[in-house]
């Protein structure tokens, strides 16, 4: 290996780094609000490009009448909630809104939409329905057990990834799509060739961390969010509805799972069940950061990334296995480091 062939994998994995680094830091961030181990990350964005192969093909996805069907249930079950709690009805009326409301608005406007020979509406319709599931999942799934343990949140998460990987090969079928690229220039420098898409890539990843940057430490609702991650009783003692944070948390988790799914799914053949192995490298490189750390997961996913790339050179039938056992050494620090105690200490 020679130092051009060394850079242009080193380029290669710092493109896949950047999107497995908005996976981290989707884990990272629900992870803190809810103490889920949210393991469906990466059927957002198998959800994403494949919901915008469907619009691209001008075919209507089947994630709309999922979308229609969970949008039904979680109304159902939200309506019977208010009425045990005794909710007056201009409240019960609000809360039961701001639930159904948003996704409702979503499927008529893309169904209004739809088919659109635009691919900026395209994106954004797939965008929009991959989003829509976030609060409707945690509402269904996650709310009811809301103050159970991790563990017992995680068995949720395993089943609920189960559950959408079903639903991806009903809706999609087996076979796999490609999608096409959002920018087709090419620009060269020295032995490198940069491809529009691997520039926009990095240009995403960079404009979503500092939205997300902006979104915590400027906004009301970002700082009840930290506040949430920070101490869930105290937060809920000062008023903050850690109910409403955990909505929010798997909302920013779908936005960013769908985002990432357009933009791999330019440069990578996407199966109904792509997904899982692209959200666990995430969750790898969130592991890197101790669950904790935005820095450190995204810079932990950018090590993932440059390690498959090359793992993928030298030994190309064991990358995933080379990615993956990065996770035991961290582990194994961090157990020595940072001792833990039982949860209910």
């Amino acid at each position: 290996m020679d130092l051009s062939i060394a850079a242009i994998l080193s380029l290669d994995g710092a493109a896949n780094g950047a999107v497995y680094a908005l996976l981290a830091l989707a884990t990272v961030l629900v992870f803190l609000v809810t103490r889920i181990i949210f393991i469906p990350q990466g059927d957002f964005v198998a959800y994403g490009a494949l919901c915008f192969a469907g619009l691209h093909a001008q075919r209507m996805p089947g994630v709309m009448w999922l979308l229609v069907g969970l949008t039904a249930l979680a109304g159902l079950v939200e309506g019977a909630a208010l009425l045990r709690r005794g909710v007056s009805p201009g409240r019960a009326a609000r809360q039961w809104l701001a639930l159904v409301g948003p996704p409702l608005a979503v499927a008529v406007a893309v169904g209004a939409t739809t088919p659109s020979p635009s691919v900026l509406v395209q994106s954004l319709a797939a965008v929009a329905l991959v989003t829509a599931l976030g609060p409707l999942i945690y509402r269904l799934a996650y709310q009811p057990l809301a103050d159970a343990s991790v563990l017992v949140l995680l068995i949720v998460s395993v089943g609920v990834h189960f559950a959408l990987t079903g639903l991806a090969l009903y809706f999609f079928g087996p076979e796999g799509f490609r999608n096409p690229a959002f920018w087709d220039a090419n620009f060269t420098t020295g032995p490198l060739t940069w491809s529009g898409q691997t520039l926009l890539t990095f240009a995403v990843m960079a404009l979503v961390m500092v939205a997300l940057f902006y979104f915590f430490g400027s906004t009301l609702r970002g700082k009840a969010l930290r506040a949430t991650a920070v101490n869930r009783l105290g937060a809920r003692l000062m008023g903050i509805s850690t109910q409403a944070a955990g909505s929010q948390a798997l909302t920013l988790a779908a936005f960013i799972g769908a985002v990432s799914g357009l933009l791999i799914g330019a440069t990578t053949t996407m199966f109904y069940d792509s997904g899982f192995l692209i959200g666990l490298k995430g969750f790898v490189a969130a592991i890197i950061g101790g669950l904790g750390s935005y820095p450190l997961a995204a810079a932990g996913a950018l090590l993932v990334g440059v390690l498959e790339s090359f793992g993928s050179f030298w030994a190309s039938s064991f990358k995933e296995v080379i990615v993956f056992t990065l996770i035991l050494p961290v582990l194994l620090w961090r157990s020595w480091a940072h001792p833990t105690t039982d949860e209910e200490e």
